[in-house]
């Protein structure tokens, strides 16, 4: 049988490292980006590679693909997650800001995704899996660069699923809410249904599910792991 591949981008700490360790257990092959140093720690001790870089730069994506396909061959998992944007009021964010929430909400995703697609047209397959907010679709003054970015990610998913549905590969959005990876704090566990924070390892079920054979007919989708927080019609 052949080792799949899974590739996680700012997987050094929070959401991405508690994917990583998940898929590792689920027996995949590992590869993290992060800009830490606890990326590539992270992969050596769960037997796999790592690069110290940013995941918005072309380069050091391109490296992390490279050295996966060098080493493995194929690419059967990528695993967007995201380190944090700017925040202040709406109108008080910068053009350059605005561009820095790009950059970590939206082509964080999308240039590792043009840089894996070849790979999983090759093998006639592959999951793409996007760490998103719970606020993509209900917005937050809180959050104000996500918020805008993640719901243009979802536009980009939808479209990317539409296109590459064909070849077999799926992509999907996570949308966590207030996950035990951030600062605890009582007014936020008292808003949500369920009474307590998301755990880190939730999120990491939720990706190895996603990147499973059961979740084979699933594309295209946003997928809330929020314990109730935010709801869809």
């Amino acid at each position: 049988m052949t080792d799949k591949v899974a590739l996680i981008t700012a997987g050094g700490s929070g959401m991405g490292a508690a994917a990583a360790k998940k898929l590792a257990a689920d027996g995949y092959k590992i590869a993290i980006l992060s800009s830490s140093g606890k990326g590539e720690a992270l992969a050596k001790e769960l037997g796999g590679i790592g690069v110290t870089g940013s995941n918005q730069s072309a380069d050091d994506l391109k490296a992390l693909v490279d050295l996966a396909v060098a080493q493995w061959g194929r690419i059967d998992v990528l695993v967007n997650s995201a380190g944090h944007g700017p925040r202040a009021p709406i109108l008080e964010i910068s053009d350059d800001d605005w561009h820095r929430g790009m950059e970590t909400y939206l082509l964080n995703v999308i240039r590792p995704t043009r840089l894996v697609t070849p790979f999983m047209q090759q093998q006639k397959g592959g999951a793409i899996i996007n760490i998103s907010t719970a606020w993509a679709f209900e917005p937050s003054d809180m959050f104000p660069t996500s918020a805008v970015f993640r719901s243009g990610l979802a536009a980009f998913t939808k479209i990317f699923a539409d296109t590459y549905a064909k070849d077999n590969i799926r992509i999907n959005n996570i949308l966590p809410g207030w996950i035990d990876s951030l600062p605890a704090r009582e007014e936020r566990r008292a808003s949500v249904p369920m009474q307590r924070y998301g755990k880190s390892e939730e999120i990491a079920a939720t990706v190895a599910f996603l990147a499973s054979e059961g979740a084979a007919y699933i594309t295209g989708q946003n997928i809330r792991v929020d314990g109730g927080l935010t709801r869809s019609v």
